[in-house]
């Protein structure tokens, strides 16, 4: 597996599975800052939005097919990624989150640079003894990744606890400051179902256990309770949807997957994620972008992602509807704090979490591992939503 002998630029694989939410926004903002830079990239993937908007951006796009867990099929799944691998011969493999990372390690075995991005580490996803298991492949498949890069420090350090040993490199999520912007809130911004007089919470994420909306669904009766005419709105689809729905009050929207959540964050006076798990959650991230106050769970990520002094305010306990009620109310209740809280959120954005400086330090992270072989600079200036 080398690189073409008739392009000196460097192939870099992105390798995914899901093809959805974070994880396909994180391949995407990557892969249009590296073609940019000038590098050629290609996406492996099983379809889905993933590979059409890759296809956009004018990557090279492989279908990979892949169930989203492991399963009896993982054998076939590793032999049409080992064959795929033998044609494309990348000079890096760029695996991203706990399934490409499995296939991938697999299938390259270390013969060329190998990144694994765990985006939330498998163990914490399960229980039991499939959580055992996980663990045991994660410290087993370490050996097999050339640099594995955590989101941030919390993740880390959680798989340092967990006894996996790598070489890690921590670089922070982010989002594209020129996409994610403070807009109007008058009628003419709001999306439909977005009621001017009402307080309004948002929450966006995938339906799905790890989001923790169930959590957040038990706490909205002591959150009308103490706010009256509250309204939440819970923007994305996903397998948790029915339940989800059966506790759900009136005053509770399914705004199902959108194709631009702007308008959402903009109209909201509060975004919470309640998450079980994380990494680093792009959700409170792309919120504070667009000025607005988050309000998140104490996950992996979460007080890194949030401005100093924040955490007093905005980050609750997961797993518990009683402090999350309170956090939430409280915040509802006091509009020159959430003021506040935005305009301190979105000036650290700026600073720390611009997705320019998620994309230089993996291209130092790439030259690094291709023996220092010099790279086009990631620094531009097109939005990467352009």
């Amino acid at each position: 597996m080398h690189r073409s002998a008739t392009d000196p630029r460097p192939r870099v694989l992105h390798l995914a599975q899901p093809v959805e939410g974070g994880v396909a926004r994180v391949v995407l903002d990557l892969t249009k800052a590296q073609l940019t830079a000038g590098l050629r990239v290609m996406v492996a993937c099983p379809g889905g939005e993933l590979a059409e908007r890759a296809r956009d951006l004018g990557a090279e796009v492989r279908g990979w097919r892949a169930d989203r867990s492991p399963g009896a099929g993982l054998p076939d799944e590793v032999r049409r990624l080992g064959r795929l691998l033998d044609e494309v011969r990348p000079a890096l493999v760029h695996a991203h989150s706990a399934k490409a990372g499995l296939a991938g390690r697999l299938a390259v075995r270390g013969r060329v640079p190998t990144v694994f991005q765990p985006h939330a580490w498998s163990f914490e996803a399960v229980g039991g003894a499939t959580a055992a298991l996980a663990l045991r492949w994660e410290r087993w498949g370490a050996r097999w990744a050339h640099r594995v890069v955590c989101v941030s420090e919390a993740e880390r350090a959680t798989g340092v606890r967990a006894g996996i040993r790598a070489r890690c490199t921590v670089v922070p999520n982010g989002v594209d400051t020129g996409h994610f912007t403070p807009g109007g809130r008058g009628p003419d911004q709001r999306p439909a179902g977005a009621s001017a007089a009402a307080p309004l919470v948002v929450c966006v994420g995938r339906l799905c256990r790890q989001k923790g909306q169930d959590v957040l669904l038990r706490a909205w009766p002591e959150v009308l309770r103490r706010v009256p005419g509250a309204r939440l709105v819970l923007v994305g689809d996903g397998p948790e949807e029915t339940a989800l729905r059966r506790l759900a009050p009136a005053s509770v929207e399914f705004a199902g997957a959108v194709a631009d959540v702007r308008p959402w964050y903009r109209v909201a006076d509060l975004v919470v994620l309640p998450s079980r798990w994380e990494g680093m959650a792009l959700a409170p991230l792309e919120a504070l972008a667009c000025g607005r106050p988050v309000l998140v769970t104490d996950v992996d990520g979460a007080r890194e992602s949030l401005p100093p002094g924040h955490a007093a305010h905005c980050l609750v306990p997961p797993g518990r509807p009683g402090a999350l009620a309170g956090a939430v109310a409280a915040l509802l209740l006091d509009p020159e704090l959430r003021a506040s809280l935005g305009d301190q959120g979105r000036r650290h954005v700026l600073s720390t979490h611009d997705v320019r400086r998620t994309a230089e330090a993996v291209a130092d992270l790439y030259r690094e591992l291709l023996g220092g072989r010099p790279l086009v600079s990631f620094e531009c200036r097109e939005s990467i939503h352009s």
